[in-house]
């Protein structure tokens, strides 16, 4: 067994040394400056065309592209998490905290927690908070185990996934505020000063342009388009793939691939997706900067063919879809209860 393992462990180092004498793992700072400077010029362009269009209904439009810009700041901050910006820890947790806390009112400290754990057990029931079974049940296992919400959800959740999204953005919020209870939370005092910034000043400006019947719709259509925007960049990765448990032995690079979907499509579906359209290559190498990973996927799509592990890829209305009938047959056994 243990000459086995050693001997699957070794895939991922050979592919691991194609990779870096590609230079694939190379940081770069061009696309960075760029994407950044186009990222906050949509994120200030938001703002500033909401207070342009001031005390109208037609703010609504502008809750939808004000939910993409702050889309697209999460995807920085992702993006910062894993090191693909600077090479140096201090700058990213620095940058991370403005990113995340205070322009978008993510806790950048406890998202990080928990994306990292996600990426050391992608898919895992026992590991992975990603596959948690708060609200949804992603395995039959689960379900038979299922209490409470989970339970009562679980029955028809494929149907309800996309509205469930709506309330994405809400949940990260919380979250990030129940988080500065844990101990464990870094800067927790840094953390807690920013994210009050962020809700002081984003409540405070809806609602110093807009009377409150309007302010709250425009709050709600934000807040919801956030919500699915992340849940539809995020979902199509893992939902409907292989969900492991203790039993399941796998070496890195399987652990990785066999639990990632990539999507299909051109420079709009990376754009729209931050480069996670490329979520094998993500998983396999993190800091691996976005623009780097197009690059990278026939390198790994090709090594990965001649050892004989499955490398899935699809559309994004298929992978949507996969994930939907993968929630489905979770909770068959409750709809059978």
């Amino acid at each position: 067994m243990d000459t086995a393992r050693a001997e699957r462990g070794s895939d991922f180092a050979r592919l691991s040394r194609r990779i870096a004498q590609a230079g694939l793992l190379d940081k770069r700072p061009g696309y960075y400056a760029a994407r950044i400077g186009l990222v906050s010029a949509l994120f200030a362009g938001g703002w500033a065309v909401f207070a342009a269009v001031g005390d109208t209904w037609w703010q609504m439009p502008v809750a939808v592209l004000l939910a993409v810009a702050f889309a697209q700041v999460t995807l920085l901050a992702h993006d910062l998490a894993h090191g693909q910006i600077s090479r140096s820890r201090r700058t990213s947790r620095i940058a991370g905290l403005l990113v995340g806390n205070l322009a978008v009112g993510l806790s950048y400290g406890w998202w990080m927690d928990k994306h990292t754990r996600h990426h050391a057990n992608p898919n895992h029931e026992d590991h992975d908070p990603d596959v948690s079974p708060e609200v949804l049940i992603w395995s039959e296992r689960q379900a038979a185990a299922a209490r409470g919400v989970a339970r009562i959800v679980g029955r028809w959740q494929a149907f309800l996934f996309f509205p469930l999204l709506t309330l994405e953005g809400v949940n990260l919020k919380v979250s990030s505020f129940r988080a500065l209870r844990r101990p464990s939370l870094k800067n927790r005092r840094t953390e807690g000063l920013l994210l009050g910034a962020h809700v002081l000043a984003y409540l405070g400006a809806v609602f110093l342009v807009l009377p409150p019947g309007k302010a709250l719709v425009f709050l709600a259509v934000h807040q919801a388009c956030y919500g699915v925007y992340l849940g539809c960049t995020f979902a199509p990765n893992h939902k409907g793939m292989p969900v492991l448990t203790a039993e399941d032995e796998l070496d890195f690079l399987r652990r990785q691939v066999l639990t990632s979907r990539n999507v299909r499509g051109g420079h709009l579906i990376t754009t729209a997706l931050g480069g996670l359209n490329y979520q094998i290559e993500h998983h396999l190498f993190p800091s691996m900067p976005t623009a780097n990973l197009r690059r990278a996927q026939p390198i790994v799509r090709d090594y990965c063919r001649s050892i004989g592990v499955d490398y899935a890829e699809c559309g994004l209305f298929a992978s949507w879809g996969q994930a939907l009938r993968h929630l489905h047959e979770a909770g068959r056994p409750l709809r059978r209860s």
